[in-house]
């Protein structure tokens, strides 16, 4: 018998890029054992073309994509979330909803990619940039046991994830 998926979410202020990359990187990574969402405290409603461009090249499904509020996640029904995580200062900083099943948290905060001023090709760097942080810190903590860990240990493990040296 598989033991059952855990819930991530991840945060931003818009939902346009960082939290949706890392949504999609970590479906791929942690297939079988994490299923992920994201979602924005204000989000755009939109996903930033160049996102969706990188994703694309990386074989990344985008059909299923939306910028979606993170009240979606604290409403009756919405999946028991696990772990939230955030990946922008501004979310971090935010009051955020009262997530059912009181979820372990820790922030990852990365670039933002959209702020980002330069040439389509240097635009096109930052953003696979970013990427790659997201990516790496997403599978350092699908590698981790955490089944096996207490919850002091594993908030431990979190909080170090956010502040590693991309």
């Amino acid at each position: 018998m598989s033991e059952k998926c855990l819930n991530v979410l991840f945060l931003c202020t818009g939902n346009s890029a960082r939290s949706i990359m890392a949504e999609c990187i970590m479906n791929r990574e942690g297939a079988g054992k994490f299923d992920a969402f994201s979602a924005g405290s204000h989000p755009r409603g939109l996903i930033e073309p160049m996102a969706l461009k990188l994703l694309a090249k990386l074989n990344y499904p985008t059909g299923e994509l939306r910028s979606k509020s993170w009240d979606e996640f604290a409403k009756p029904g919405a999946p028991e979330l696990d772990f939230v995580f955030t990946v922008c200062d501004n979310a971090a900083g935010e009051v955020c909803p009262a997530w059912p099943g009181q979820p372990m948290s820790a922030h990852w905060g990365v670039p933002d990619p959209v702020a980002f001023e330069g040439s389509l090709t240097e635009k096109a760097l930052y953003y696979a940039n970013v990427f790659r942080m997201l990516e790496r810190r997403i599978g350092i903590f699908c590698s981790l046991p955490i089944r096996s860990l207490d919850k002091l240990s594993l908030q431990k493990r979190l909080d170090e994830i956010g502040k590693t040296r991309d």
